[in-house]
């Protein structure tokens, strides 16, 4: 019996409680997760550094035995095949989302065969929570605590409230 190790790719800028939901729910069906920041993202310029968020996904899966974190530029099917990682777990938490991620797994196949796609649902509570909207509602001063980890929320609020 051979053991199944996806990635969970992302930016993670910053960890939402939906990203932490995924990890648990997708740590319980996998033998092994990766969760895999990207370092080149083209979204724009990020609230928190690479660094930053290695060390807040690290210490929020710390009692995780089977999730690791790392990152990794370039092609995702290139990155998994140097993890040795047989899957991609990605959420999917409205339409909208589905488009982009149909497209991104579509491509993935094309470019790697082997590589499966894994979607999953978000808990009902997370399914509107997105990194951006967490970065927009608190530069603009509002209350994030319930969406974000509580060392996430400390690290926003070192940052000031417009993430200067």
């Amino acid at each position: 019996m051979h053991t199944v190790k996806a990635i969970y790719p992302g930016t993670f800028d910053p960890l939402t409680n939906g990203h932490l939901d995924l990890i648990a729910r997708g740590a319980k069906i996998v033998d092994e997760l990766v969760v895999a920041i990207l370092r080149n993202s083209e979204k724009g310029t990020p609230l928190f550094t690479v660094p930053e968020r290695l060390e807040m996904i690290a210490e929020a899966v710390s009692g995780m035995p089977n999730v690791s974190v790392t990152t990794f530029d370039g092609l995702l099917v290139d990155f998994a095949r140097q993890q040795g990682a047989r899957a991609v777990l990605r959420g999917i938490r409205a339409i909208s989302d589905y488009e982009y991620e149909f497209q991104m797994a579509m491509m993935n196949r094309k470019l790697d065969p082997e590589l499966e796609t894994l979607f999953m649902m978000p808990a009902e509570k997370y399914t509107y929570v997105s990194s951006r909207l967490i970065k927009g509602v608190f530069r603009l001063g509002g209350d994030v605590t319930s969406l974000v980890p509580p060392l996430v929320v400390e690290r926003l609020k070192a940052k000031g409230p417009l993430g200067e």
